[in-house]
C-alpha cells in the first residue's frame, strides 16, 4: 500500500473511531409525558387494573421508563377544581404530550392548551362534548380513544330487563356536568316505553350521596339500576355493589372488573386495550406523527359478563339463552 493512501485510510478509521465515540458518549434523550388521572393515586382500582397496561404497551414500543421516558402524573379525583389546577400545572411544566382520562380532564387540558399534543382515553362522546371536531379528523392538538356510544344505554337497559324481567323502574346512576352521561339517560328514557319501564336521572355529586340516593330509589319496589361510567361512579364501584346487594337493586355496570367485583351484570369494551392502543398512539405522536391525523377511535367488540352468585343472592333465574350469549359467566 502507498504512504498515501495509507495516511487516507488511517485518517478515516481515525475519524469513524471518533464519531462512533462521541455517539456512544450522547445521552438518551428523555421525553417527558404528562398524565392527568381522575383518580386519589396508584391503589384506586381502576388505575391499578389499567396504568400497567398503558405503560407495558409503551415499553414493547421501545419506551421504557427511567431511560427514554418519564411520567409526570397528577392524581386529581373528581374534584373540578383539583382536575384544573392538575391540568394547568402540566401544561406550564412544558412536556413533550399529555396522557388524560375522563371527559371532565380532557376539558380541563383542553382549555389549557391547545399547542402540546394530548391524547386521551376513557372519554365519552368527544364530539358532542366539543372536544375533538370529529371521530375521523379531530384537529387540533388532540386525539384519542372514546368510551361508549350514547346508544349503549339503550343495549344495558334491553340487558338489564332481561335479566331482572319483573323491573318496572330503573335509575340511571349518573353525573349531569358530563355530557355523555346526560346522553346516555336521554337515550335510556327514549327506549324506555319500548322495555316496560321507567328510567329516572339517579344523579351523584359524590360519594356522600351514594348510600342516600340509592336508600331512597330503592323505596319503590321492582326498581334497578344502570351505573353509568364516570370517575365518581368508577372509583366508588365497591360501595356501589354493596350497595345495590343490600337493596335488592338489580343493576348493570359499565365495566367487567364491575361484574368480577360482584356486580350482577356488565357489559363493556375492553378497557385494558383501549389503554394498549392509547400507548399506540403515543407511541406514535413521539414519533412525530401529529394527533390532528390520527383518527379518533371507537370500540368495536363488548363483552357481556353475569355474575350468576350475585343473581342467585337477588333470587333472579337467568335465562339460559342470556347464559349463553355471555363472554363470561362468574360463578
Amino acid at each position: 500500500m502507498r504512504r498515501r493512501q495509507f495516511i487516507t485510510l488511517a485518517g478515516a478509521a481515525t475519524v469513524v473511531s471518533s464519531f462512533s465515540a462521541h455517539a456512544q458518549q450522547q445521552p438518551v434523550q428523555v421525553r417527558r409525558i404528562g398524565v392527568l388521572l381522575p383518580f386519589d393515586n396508584e391503589n384506586d382500582g381502576p388505575v391499578r387494573q389499567l396504568w400497567p397496561a398503558f405503560k407495558q404497551r409503551l415499553g414493547e414500543l421501545g419506551w421504557a421508563e427511567g431511560r427514554n421516558i418519564k411520567f409526570d402524573v397528577r392524581f386529581t379525583t373528581q374534584n373540578n377544581d383539583r382536575i384544573r389546577a392538575g391540568a394547568a400545572e402540566l401544561v406550564a411544566s412544558a412536556p413533550r404530550m399529555i396522557f388524560v382520562w375522563s371527559n371532565p380532564g380532557l376539558a380541563a387540558v383542553k382549555e389549557a392548551t391547545q399547542t402540546i399534543p394530548v391524547v386521551f382515553a376513557l372519554v365519552g362522546d368527544p364530539v358532542g362534548s366539543g372536544l375533538v371536531t370529529s371521530l375521523a379528523h379531530p384537529g387540533g392538538n388532540i386525539t384519542g380513544f372514546q368510551n361508549f356510544e350514547p346508544t349503549a344505554a339503550g343495549k344495558w337497559l334491553e340487558l338489564l330487563k332481561e335479566i331482572a324481567p319483573g323491573l318496572r323502574r330503573v335509575g340511571l346512576v349518573h353525573n349531569q356536568n358530563i355530557p355523555a352521561n346526560v346522553d346516555f339517560l336521554r337515550v335510556a328514557q327514549a327506549v324506555s316505553g319500548s322495555a316496560g319501564v321507567t328510567v329516572a336521572a339517579t344523579e351523584l355529586h359524590s360519594a356522600a350521596d351514594i348510600e342516600r340516593v340509592l336508600t331512597e330509589f330503592a323505596q319503590e319496589p321492582n326498581s334497578g339500576l344502570i351505573v353509568a361510567p364516570n370517575p365518581l361512579n368508577s372509583r366508588n364501584n365497591e360501595a356501589i355493589i354493596e350497595l345495590a346487594a343490600r337493596l335488592h337493586l338489580p343493576a348493570i355496570f359499565p365495566f367487567r372488573l364491575d361484574a368480577e367485583k360482584g356486580g350482577l351484570v356488565s357489559y363493556a369494551f375492553d378497557t385494558v386495550e383501549q389503554q394498549r392502543g392509547a400507548a399506540t398512539y403515543v407511541d406514535r405522536i413521539l414519533k412525530g406523527e401529529k394527533p390532528a391525523d390520527l383518527p379518533v377511535q371507537a370500540p368495536t367488540k363488548y363483552q357481556l359478563v353475569i355474575n350468576l352468585k350475585t343473581a342467585k343472592a337477588l333470587g333472579l333465574d337467568v335465562p339460559l339463552q342470556l347464559q349463553q350469549r355471555a363472554d363470561d359467566i362468574i360463578e
